[in-house]
C-alpha cells in the first residue's frame, strides 16, 4: 500500500464482512491502507449455518489486491467469540484501532406472528453482537490509555432507518437497531476519555437482507449510478473509522447512494408545566394542545 492513504497502517475489525455492506467496508478499508480482520460466521439470512467460508474469501480478495487481511469465523454474539476476535487482531497485528460492528440477519414477522425465538435470535445477533465486541475492544483501549498510550480509536456501529423510524413487519429488527443507537450514545460518553470515538451509521443499500424485503426500491439499474450499491455507504464508514474523524462522536448518520445525513434524534418539543399534579382530564387537554404545536412524526417504513 502506498503512503498517504486515509487509514494507512490502521488495524480494523469488520464484523459480518463476508458479504454485502461488511464486505464492501472491509475492501474499502484495505484500499485506504488498513490491515483488516474480516469476521463472518457464514450463515444464511435466518442465521442458520452455511457451508464455505465467506470471511476467508474476502480476506483472500484483499490479499490478492495487495492488502493485508486475516479471517475470523467466530460467533461474535458470544463472549468467547467476541474476545477471540479482538485477540486475533492483537495477535496478528499487535494492536486494534477501529471496530466496525456490522453483523446481522433478519427473521421478519408481523408482531402477532413473531415467535419468541425469532425475537431472541435477532436481538442476539444485532444488539448483543454489537455489545460484546465493543466491550472487549473497549477493555483493550482502556488498558492502553491507563498505561499512557492513549489510542486514536474508533467504533462504527450499524443501525438502520428501521431503528430510527420503525418498519412494519420488523419489530425485532427495529428494536435491535434502535437499541444500537442507545448503545452508541452511551459508549461515546463512556469511552471518550480513553481516546475512542463512537458513531453509528444507518445505511440504505442492497444486501441479502434488503433485496427481498424492499425488492422494488433495491433493484440494480440497467445503467448509470447504482444508488443502492453497498459500496456507496463505505466511504463514510471508512472516514468515521479513521483518525481524520477526530472530535466526531455520539452521532448517527444516514447514508444512501450519494447522500449523507446527520440524524437529529429525540429533543424536547412543546412543553407545559402546571407546577402541580394534573388531573387525567387536564393532562389530556394539555397534551392535545402540545400535539397541535408539535411536528408530526415520520411514518414507519411499510405504512
Amino acid at each position: 500500500m502506498s503512503a498517504g492513504l486515509l487509514c494507512e497502517g490502521r488495524i480494523v475489525i469488520v464484523t459480518g464482512a463476508g458479504r454485502g455492506l461488511g464486505r464492501a467496508h472491509a475492501l474499502a478499508y484495505a484500499a485506504e491502507g488498513a490491515r483488516v480482520v474480516v469476521n463472518d460466521l457464514g450463515v444464511g439470512l435466518d442465521g442458520t449455518p452455511e457451508e464455505g467460508g465467506p470471511a476467508w474469501r474476502v480476506a483472500e480478495e484483499i490479499r490478492a489486491a495487495g492488502g493485508e487481511a486475516v479471517a475470523h469465523g467466530g460467533d461474535i454474539a458470544t463472549t468467547e467469540g467476541a474476545a477471540s476476535l479482538v485477540r486475533t487482531a492483537l495477535a496478528t497485528y499487535g494492536r486494534l484501532d477501529t471496530l466496525v460492528n456490522n453483523a446481522g440477519f433478519l427473521r421478519d414477522r408481523m408482531l402477532v406472528n413473531l415467535d419468541e425465538d425469532d425475537w431472541d435470535a435477532v436481538l442476539r445477533v444485532h444488539l448483543k453482537g454489537h455489545f460484546l465486541p465493543l466491550k472487549h475492544a473497549a477493555a483493550y483501549w482502556r488498558a492502553e490509555a491507563k498505561t499512557g498510550r492513549t489510542p486514536v480509536a474508533r467504533v462504527v456501529n450499524t443501525s438502520s432507518g428501521a431503528g430510527l423510524l420503525g418498519s412494519v413487519g420488523q419489530g425485532n429488527y427495529s428494536a435491535a437497531k434502535a437499541g444500537i443507537v442507545g448503545l452508541t450514545l452511551v459508549a461515546a460518553a463512556e469511552l471518550g476519555r480513553y481516546g475512542v470515538g463512537v458513531n453509528a451509521v444507518a445505511p440504505a443499500a442492497r444486501t441479502r437482507m434488503t433485496e427481498r424485503t424492499f425488492a422494488d426500491t433495491m433493484a440494480a439499474p440497467d445503467g448509470g449510478f447504482d444508488a443502492m450499491a453497498p459500496e456507496n455507504v463505505s466511504p463514510l464508514v471508512v472516514w468515521l473509522g479513521s483518525a481524520a474523524s477526530a472530535g466526531v462522536t455520539g452521532r448517527v448518520f444516514e447514508a444512501e447512494g450519494g447522500r449523507i445525513t446527520v440524524m437529529e434524534g429525540w429533543r424536547p418539543g412543546p412543553t407545559a408545566d402546571k407546577g402541580a399534579r394534573w388531573t387525567p382530564t387536564e393532562a389530556g387537554e394539555a397534551t392535545a394542545k402540545l400535539l397541535a404545536e408539535a411536528e408530526a412524526p415520520a411514518a414507519a417504513y411499510g405504512t
